[in-house]
């Protein structure tokens, strides 16, 4: 069979085939790519491909057609660079997909050419197979160009993070130091007074204590931005232990800020990376004794918790302190934010607005989410929902 113009007839077949052809790239990427099969095959990437094999398709009707022109692609084709950068994937995996895609295409035009029995001229061979690679070309630039847009932003975004990071913990550092040092100069003069001499060792145990707390939840913003799934150590334990000892630890503060601590006895248990598990509720603790309202003659935070039967955990933390500002809500697990800044009992709280965030970090770690109600001047409650073993389904996350 011979023909000049086959390019609608394999225009056809390719859309009809769309689908198949999209199974053979994803079948190639878990062969020839160090890639987990969760990660190449995400709902989004399964919509994205066979829509663009359906366009390149499109492509071989209208030769004289710049591919460069179909914006609608051009913008699918950045959203998947999107999606692969959201997905931590390396630009050499993005490059690679997408040659492996050109050659996918390639080999089922002719697989067709031989199912079909056709037998072009080798110009008109060479002119579709040209045009089937300037599509792949385009849409692999406009990819790869996203994708390199977000990755330095991300870049710049952490540069920022680290410069902002420097300059604050500088700043939380300039004072206790400062105190210490003063205090130091005065023990130097002693005048032989007991009370004095008392009262300056006393800043300095102050100072010197407000400095190790600081340095070690630096230390855990550092140690979880730093570590992955494989970090987790499971073990499975009575949630009612592990926040029984995220209470003890904060016992002191919670006396001297007059704040009750109600922990349920009924806590499910939970198999769990406990170091993270118990840092979550260390700092939602700390975090509802610290911003207690001292007008309420009764403070309480209260520790409830759940489990489902779909193997999901929910635990509650909630207090009657002074809440937070409504437009605040969208931003306190971000780094180095405070909700409180212009409320005038809490602007003379010590932090840096790091606690939260480190909750955060946690609970995405252990595959679970946090989410966050309160109305100012009633109190907060903060519910974290986590597996209750590994393997659970999937919660969609809150943003």
């Amino acid at each position: 069979m011979l023909t000049t113009d086959f390019g609608d007839l394999l225009a056809e077949r390719m859309q009809l085939a769309h689908r198949e052809i999209a199974t053979r790239w994803f079948g190639r990427l878990l062969d020839l790519l160090p890639v987990d099969a969760r990660e190449v095959f995400p709902s989004s990437l399964l919509d994205h491909i066979p829509a663009l094999i359906v366009e390149i398709a499109a492509s071989l009707r209208e030769p004289n057609t710049a591919f460069a022109a179909n914006t609608a692609m051009l913008d699918k084709a950045r959203e998947l660079g999107s999606l692969r950068h959201a997905q931590r994937a390396s630009l050499h995996q993005v490059v690679r997909e997408y040659q492996i895609l050109g050659s996918i295409l390639v080999t089922f035009v002719a697989e067709q050419l031989d199912a079909l029995g056709l037998e072009p001229p080798p110009a008109d061979t060479v002119r579709l197979v040209a045009r089937l690679h300037e599509a792949v070309n385009v849409l692999s630039q406009a990819t790869i160009e996203s994708f390199v847009a977000l990755y330095t932003q991300t870049i710049a975004d952490q540069h920022a993070r680290l410069e902002e990071f420097t300059r604050l913990a500088a700043h939380e550092w300039r004072q206790p130091l400062g105190a210490i040092q003063f205090a130091v100069s005065l023990l130097d003069r002693d005048d032989g007074s007991p009370e004095r001499r008392e009262r300056r060792l006393d800043t300095l145990r102050r100072n010197v204590a407000h400095l190790v707390a600081l340095t070690r939840k630096l230390e855990s913003v550092a140690r979880l931005h730093g570590s992955g799934d494989d970090d987790l150590l499971l073990q499975t334990v009575p949630a009612s232990t592990v926040v029984q000892e995220a209470a003890r630890q904060l016992r002191d503060a919670a006396d001297a800020q007059g704040v009750e601590l109600r922990i349920a006895s009924d806590l499910p248990s939970v198999t769990v990376d406990v170091g993270r598990f118990e840092l979550i509720f260390v700092n939602l603790l700390s975090n509802a004794i610290k911003y207690a309202d001292p007008t309420k003659d009764t403070r309480v935070v209260e520790v409830t918790g759940t489990a489902d039967a779909a193997g999901w955990c929910r635990f509650e933390v909630r207090d009657n302190g002074l809440g937070i500002p409504s437009h605040a809500l969208n931003t306190i697990f971000e780094r180095f934010t405070r909700a409180h800044g212009d409320h005038a009992h809490a602007a003379q709280v010590a932090g840096v607005g790091l606690g939260l965030a480190i909750v955060d970090d946690c609970v995405r770690a252990i595959g679970g989410r946090i989410d966050v109600t309160s109305v100012e001047g009633d109190g907060t409650t903060f519910t974290v929902s986590i597996p209750e073993s590994p393997g659970a389904p999937l919660l969609d996350r809150a943003t």
